[in-house]
């Protein structure tokens, strides 16, 4: 081991962390009564009858996710309508007295295996509001709560993800009571004890809400994350519901947890199917712009594919998601700092093993890095022929925190150089967008630091 190895600065990701940063992308199921009722958050009273899809087929919803590109899926194995998608032994309001499958029926089973056969990561959403449950807001709903999350846990795993909302009490149906109700969402879950359950029964599941404690939420459900938005806030201040969505949106340079944010956000105006909507089915350069905007700041495109009546995913979202697929293959297709000819910059103790060329290998664990010291650090790419490119991407060497405060990339004109892209926070992954330019020299400056930079990726792509 080298002695030149630097000391990670301010919180690092946990083991669970660093394997959800890697996903970067996946999809989110949106299905429940509100499929056949039309709404988007079910009262409660719904008849379970209502839940009657026709050709519901998890084999062929998985493929499609994985034909575009998505790493994992999370289900709405329960919504705000209480409406279950499993057999739970805890409510009737469930699957088990729809007419699918005669009742005998199990969307979360079939989804999860159909994951696993596939090979995408497998996540669920329980929503800690239910609409139709008589003790909602009593402590004995806590019970039937986690009693419920302990079914999907012990059953249904292994889960990547486990997905709990911020909308919790108002009007509803609760058990014929039809009042509203309202809770203390900072005391009235016990949200620790929630989450315990979670790490004990699923280790490996990253877990997300407005207070994380693995990943918070991006503040909107557009898809947008803020610029800057750091991999890191004081988690302590936010609980599921209790939001300040501008620091959830940039998170916090100084913050005390690691938390890297979520972008959510729907292929359609709404979040679960409707008819009328398929003709306002997000386009695949949308979603492009989206990923620039998620993914490209360092968060995670959490992204809604809701199936239709028949339990499939529309024909219009397939023709715009493998679109989006395509673009991103187009664009990513090449990365012309491969082809440089010489790279010239420091490396950490004079180690090779910190050496600057470790910005263009393949291997994410290894990584530049320079002495320590607050000066500027710069590597310089040259190229035997001009290059031309119109985007530029980086990556932090996560293991190690965020360190760097501020960047910019420079090429060389007629012996200039011109700032083409510049910024603060870089964390997972920053893409941004710049002029299209040619240059036979390309410049990375690191501005400040809060300890020595350690960079594992710089990209150039040509994105037409």
């Amino acid at each position: 081991m080298s002695p030149h190895i630097p000391l990670p600065f301010g919180p690092i990701p946990s083991p669970v962390q660093l394997k959800w940063h890697d996903l970067e992308y996946y999809g989110f199921l949106h299905f429940t009564a509100n499929t056949f009722t039309g709404k988007e958050w079910g009262y409660g009273d719904e008849d379970p009858a209502v839940f009657s899809p026709t050709q519901f087929d998890a084999e062929k919803i998985v493929s499609v996710a994985s034909g575009v590109g998505m790493k994992g899926l999370i289900l709405t194995c329960k919504h705000h309508d209480g409406f279950c998608l499993w057999p739970s032994r805890y409510t009737e309001h469930s699957i088990k007295n729809s007419p699918y499958r005669n009742g005998t029926g199990d969307i979360v089973g079939e989804l999860s295996a159909a994951c696993k056969s596939q090979g995408v990561k497998f996540g669920i959403y329980l929503s800690p509001w239910d609409r139709n449950r008589a003790d909602y807001g009593a402590p004995s709903y806590l019970d039937y709560y986690r009693n419920q999350l302990r079914e999907l846990l012990e059953n249904y795993g292994p889960l990547f993800e486990v997905w709990f909302d911020g909308a919790n009490g108002g009007q509803g149906y609760y058990g014929g009571a039809r009042e509203e109700r309202l809770i203390d969402k900072r005391l009235y879950y016990n949200w620790q004890a929630t989450w315990e359950l979670v790490r004990k029964l699923q280790p490996h599941a990253a877990i997300f809400s407005d207070g994380g404690p693995d990943i918070r939420w991006v503040g909107n459900e557009n898809g947008i994350a803020g610029v800057p938005c750091w991999a890191t806030y004081n988690r302590d201040n936010f609980y599921p519901g209790l939001a300040d969505t501008e620091l959830l949106n940039s998170g916090e340079r100084l913050g005390t947890h690691w938390a890297g944010a979520e972008c959510d956000v729907s292929i359609r105006p709404g979040w679960f199917y409707h008819e009328e909507e398929d003709s306002k089915v997000k386009k695949g350069s949308e979603l492009f712009e989206l990923y620039l905007q998620s993914v490209g700041r360092g968060a995670s495109l959490l992204l809604n594919v809701p199936p239709d009546r028949r339990g499939l995913i529309c024909e219009n979202d397939i023709r715009e998601l493998t679109l989006f697929r395509k673009l991103r293959e187009m664009a990513f297709a090449k990365n012309i700092a491969l082809t440089a000819s010489r790279i010239l910059g420091p490396s950490r103790g004079h180690d090779p093993q910190f050496r600057p060329e470790n910005l263009i290998t393949s291997n994410e664990a290894t990584y530049w890095a320079t002495d320590d010291g607050p000066e500027p650090r710069k590597v310089v790419f040259e190229f035997a022929n001009p290059v031309t490119f119109n985007m530029v991407g980086l990556r932090e060497h996560l293991p190690l925190g965020q360190r760097i405060d501020k960047y910019e990339v420079a090429v060389e004109i007629n012996e200039a150089w011109c700032t083409i892209a510049s910024g603060l926070s870089i964390g997972p992954r920053r893409i941004e967008r710049t002029q299209t330019v040619s240059t036979q020299k390309v410049r990375l400056r690191v501005i400040a630091h809060g300890s020595c930079p350690a960079l594992s990726e710089f990209g150039l792509w040509f994105c037409r």
